[in-house]
Parts: structure tokens; sequence; C-alpha cells
């Protein structure tokens, strides 16, 4: 017979509630937290759920897993100019989990909330029929009435993209078809960056100030540039002209493109990337781009938002690219 687990009260008790260190959550010993609101502030909430087979492997490492759950959420927040300052936590742990699973996983919590300075302030936990999922509800606030939507992109925008993008996308493709590693002859180092940027994303949360202060439109990147982008437009009620020779791209990525182009509609397709895209006023460019900079956020313009179809076009020496068999990641 194997250790016996504990049951749902005890669980809390051991692993979730040193994780609540806020008052408002009351250890975890009641239904609800009571967080104090902030004077002039506006809370902003958000909620991403991740499932093992979709969003992860189920044999990735636990702390990984939870990185991933609280990162792309983060992601999220800072894509609207918020601080983070918590979050609720719902766990589906299926029959076979394991005490060690969850001891690990809890250690991942810890350690990313330490990282970014938040707390948890409550959830819920059940038994999933198939597989272990995580749901995040990721609580930030910014100054009253300064959130940052989707549908402020203006005619003359100039558009960034912080950090690079595809490496997330490829890691997938590498996870799931190893042998790709030596077709596209990859290092070693460049394998396990490519990797690295699926399992373990980087939200770019110390980009949130300058996105509040200076951008009309913002979005972070989970389907990738090419559907969040078009998402951006719709919203707005306006086009986008993106030059892919601008496009921010790593090392191991570069490496890649010169041995098969096609990796290049990887780049813009792919999801995962969790980078910020931002519609900025071409006067306000300079002042932003020197906050992230200061911020220690790469960040480069890649092209401008335009009147017209609510579509985006994507340019190589001044010409259009058909990419119109690019979607980016469809959840249904």
């Amino acid at each position: 017979m194997g250790d016996k687990r504990p049951g749902e009260f005890e669980l809390i008790a051991k692993y979730l509630a040193p994780l609540a260190t806020d008052p408002g959550s009351l250890a975890l010993t009641d239904d609800a937290a009571v967080i104090p609101s902030w004077p002039g502030q506006d809370l902003v909430l958000t909620k991403d759920m991740l499932a093992a087979g979709i969003h992860f492997f189920p044999d990735d490492p636990p702390a990984a897993i939870a990185a991933k759950a609280l990162r792309v959420n983060l992601s999220d927040l800072a894509a609207k100019g918020a601080e983070p300052k918590g979050y609720l936590l719902g766990l589906g742990l299926p029959g076979d989990w394991s005490e060690s699973f969850l001891a690990e996983f809890c250690q991942g919590l810890k350690a990313e909330q330490e990282t970014f300075g938040i707390t948890l302030y409550g959830g819920d936990t059940i038994r999933s029929p198939d597989g272990f999922f995580v749901s995040i509800t990721a609580i930030g606030t910014l100054p009253e009435g300064t959130g940052v939507r989707r549908s402020g992109a203006k005619p003359g925008d100039a558009i960034f993209l912080t950090g690079t993008i595809g490496d997330a996308a490829l890691g997938l493709k590498l996870r799931l078809k190893p042998e790709l590693a030596e077709t596209l002859q990859l290092s070693d180092a460049d394998r396990s960056h490519l990797e690295n940027r699926y399992l373990v994303p980087r939200p770019r949360v110390k980009a949130s100030g300058a996105v509040r202060n200076h951008a009309n439109a913002a979005v972070d990147l989970s389907d990738g540039l090419a559907a969040d982008l078009a998402h951006i437009c719709e919203a707005s009620g306006v086009s986008a002209r993106v030059d892919i020779e601008k496009l921010p791209i790593s090392k191991a990525i570069f490496s890649v493109i010169t041995k098969d182009a096609a990796e290049l509609g990887t780049c813009i397709a792919g999801g995962d990337d969790y980078e910020i895209l931002a519609c900025v006023p071409a006067e306000r460019a300079e002042q932003f781009a020197a906050e992230l900079k200061a911020a220690g956020v790469p960040a480069r313009q890649i092209g401008e938002i335009a009147e017209g179809e609510r579509k985006v076009d994507f340019l190589q020496g001044g010409r259009v690219i058909d990419f119109a068999a690019i979607t980016g990641f469809k959840h249904f």
C-alpha cells in the first residue's frame, strides 16, 4: 500500500495556507478572501487555465508547471499596465496524484511569489477525471482609469514588441519531434534555450509602468503575433503594417531560419511567447522605448498602425508578403 494522502483540508493547511501571507486571505480558513480596497486604484483581474497534455506536458517538472501557470497570468496583467498583487488558485487533481508532486508544485509557487512579490489569496481543489489542471485568477492594481485595452489603437501609432518571438513555438515543436533538433542542426545550447522558452515564459512585469503611461493599446502574445495583433486591429477598427525584417528573433531562431526559411511562419503564427505588443503614439515612442530600456526590458518597433480594413499586413522590402494561411493558436 502506498502512503496515505492528505484530505482536502489537510492538504490546504499543509501546502497552500503557507502561501497565503496576506491577512485578507484568512489563512485559507474561509470560502473567500476579504481584501482591503486601494484608494484611487482599479483592480485588474485575469484568469488562465492550463491542462496537462494541452498547455504543458504531463511529465514536465511540477515546479515548472506552477511557474508557467502563474506567469501566463502575470503577463496579462503587465499588458494592461497593472502591478501584480496576488492570485486565486484552482487545482484539479487526478486520481493518481502524489503528495510529492504537490509538494514540488507548491515549492514552485513559493519561488514565483518571492520573485514577483505576490501572495495566494484563496482558491479551491477538486478531483479531476482526466489529468492534472490548474486555474489561476491573478489580481493586480493600477491608478484609477489608466488600464490599457485592446481597443485603443489609433492610426499612426508605433507598434512595439518586447523580447523575441518564435522561441516558445519552436520549443514546442522540438518537444513533439525531438529529431527536429538534428534536422535543423541545433546546438545543445540553442535547443535548451528554445525548450525552456516554451516551458517557462518570461512575463514582462517590469514593462507595466511604461505600457500604462504611454500605450494606446496593448496585448500579451499568447496566441501568436499574427493572431494577437489582429485582435487589436479588430477591437480598434484599424489595420497594421509589420516589417518582418524588424521582428526581434533570438540567435537560436536566426540559426533555424537560415536553414529553413519556412520556420519564419512558425515565429509569426506560433503562440506562447508571452511578450507584450504595444501600440504607442508616435510622439511618445522615444520615451516609451527609453522607459523600457531603463526597466531592463528589451523592445523594438516593428511597424505601425494605419487606417483600413482591420487586417494585418506583413511586409518585406516594402512589399506585402502572403501570410494568409497564418492564423495563430485557436483554443477550439
